[in-house]
């Protein structure tokens, strides 16, 4: 939120610790070993609240699952099911990079039929984002514990909708433990750019309804963040494609004016990310 530098912060702190590893070499051996747990608690609380940072505001473009069915709400928006992608579909992705796309993108789908307390929809998005994830080889993201508790609190949409917010930071954590972060950052890439198209296409007449125009606006900062995320990835080439699809979604972004967007750039936005979209869930 406050800063994208977690790869520069955390190769920082690497180098302090070695700092400060080699000046207490004089130092008796219980203070030296007190010394290192607590840096080490340190920097296990840095790491964890970088993931916090990276990803917080990516994950979920929209800004709040509450504020999204607040917003909807009041445009009249109803809950359309034609615009995630098919269940059915998941067998179709057989390479790391389509599933991990689309992991994201069940993932946005899985939040937004979360946020309308539709529980079908919900568990099977679960089950196809259950399904990747096995495929992926990152099964400790989606314990057979997890998936009790999100069927026992389908009453409790607060604590519901918290649990699938968890759950998207606790796989990407996952998988950068595992050795996955190209994947990791391609997960994130396709929960952004499915909630972009789900806000996109959530009316027929996007640009009169104020509401959508200004979540599509608010939405420039955690594009940019997204592509600072990806961009020392670029050298993968699903990634590098994953960035060519963004960058004019991006550009419309830097050439609006200060009064806003121009039906063209919003008609335009809304074409942008449907093309995106379909890209990976094709």
């Amino acid at each position: 939120m406050k800063t994208m530098k977690r790869y520069a912060f955390i190769a920082t702190m690497a180098v302090l610790v070695m700092a400060i590893g080699i000046s207490f070499t004089g130092c008796k051996k219980a203070q030296k070993d007190e010394e290192s747990g607590k840096q080490k608690q340190k920097q296990e609380q840095i790491t964890k609240s970088d993931i916090k940072e990276d990803v917080s505001e990516v994950v979920y473009p929209l800004p709040s699952n509450f504020e999204i069915a607040q917003t909807l709400n009041e445009i009249g928006a109803s809950f359309i099911i034609s615009l995630s992608n098919d269940v059915e579909n998941v067998g179709n992705y057989v390479t790391e990079e389509k599933q991990a796309l689309n992991l994201g993108v069940y993932s946005a789908d899985l939040s937004y039929a979360t946020t309308y307390n539709m529980k079908q929809y919900s568990m099977d998005y679960m089950d196809a984002s259950r399904k990747l994830v096995e495929e992926l080889g990152i099964t400790g993201a989606y314990s057979p514990e997890f998936i009790e508790k999100i069927k026992d609190n389908f009453d409790n949409k607060d604590k519901l909708v918290d649990m699938v917010t968890n759950s998207f930071y606790n796989t990407y954590k996952f998988m950068r433990k595992q050795g996955k972060e190209e994947l990791a950052m391609m997960v994130v890439a396709g929960t952004w750019i499915e909630a972009m198209y789900i806000t996109t296409h959530v009316s027929e007449n996007t640009y009169h309804n104020k509401k959508i125009v200004d979540l599509i606006r608010e939405q420039e900062k955690t594009l940019k963040k997204l592509i600072n995320l990806l961009k020392p990835h670029q050298g993968n080439a699903t990634i590098q494609k994953v960035m060519k699809d963004l960058q004019p979604i991006y550009e419309i972004y830097q050439n609006r004016k200060e009064t806003g967007f121009t039906k063209k750039q919003v008609e335009k936005i809304k074409t942008l990310s449907g093309e995106a979209r379909n890209q990976i869930i094709s």
